[in-house]
């Protein structure tokens, strides 16, 4: 009995795996959602998960964004000591913003694509009730969640895209810098990093009002 129960524990643990593995790839969509309907998790769990990823993942990047303008802060400056070993800094710091901003467009894009599919279901699934008055009241449930899930999404999106301008201008210092280290150099980003603090503030602002919608959708569906 007991090797019976670590057996299905192994199995379940294995679709679990397997089924993550499935998840970004659109053609096994329908594979990963019957799989996880096994373990009793239906699109609006897996949507509601989606978003609490891409929700920490935002205050992630966030940070990640500020670090790297406390980075290049430092570097501008910067008052005598081993300046390759600066630079190193500021570029680490920014490659690893490159990577944040990835995954989080990736998050964004799985929160999307799971809401599609979940209210393309939700639509489908209104054609049978044969009550009225169920109908109608199913109805506006989708029109409240799909309007809210777009008013999030919406804001994700404006979040991610003021990512673009900030690692733009990282990426120009670094290469700037790369080709010409000195002091000199360094002085000259001064304005640019002024420029820089504008943007990430900017960037921040967004991402903590994409957050909070994030915060408003996740609770909105536990209440309907």
């Amino acid at each position: 009995m007991l090797r019976h129960l670590h057996t299905s524990r192994a199995a379940a643990v294995l679709a679990l795996a397997l089924a993550a593995t499935l998840a970004p790839l659109p053609a096994c969509s329908t594979a990963y959602y019957k799989t996880m309907e096994v373990f009793g998790k239906e699109k609006r769990d897996i949507l509601v998960s989606r978003v609490k990823d891409a929700k920490g993942q935002q205050q992630e990047t966030k940070e990640q964004f500020a670090s790297t303008l406390d980075q290049f802060s430092a570097l501008v400056n910067f008052k005598g000591g081993d300046l390759k070993k600066a630079y190193d800094k500021a570029k680490d710091s920014k490659e690893k913003c490159d990577s944040e901003a990835q995954s989080l467009r990736d998050r964004v894009a799985s929160v999307e694509k799971v809401g599609r599919d979940l209210f393309k279901e939700w639509e489908q699934e209104i054609t049978q009730y044969s009550s009225a008055d169920l109908k109608a009241n199913s109805q506006r449930q989708l029109r409240d969640s799909q309007d809210r899930f777009e008013q999030m999404l919406g804001s994700m999106k404006r979040a991610t895209a003021s990512m673009d301008p900030v690692l733009a201008k990282f990426n120009d210092q670094v290469l700037s810098l790369k080709h010409t280290l000195n002091a000199q150099a360094v002085a000259a980003m001064k304005d640019q990093v002024t420029v820089l603090q504008t943007d990430v503030s900017k960037l921040i602002k967004e991402m903590e009002a994409s957050i909070a919608e994030a915060d408003g959708f996740i609770k909105q569906m536990g209440n309907t």
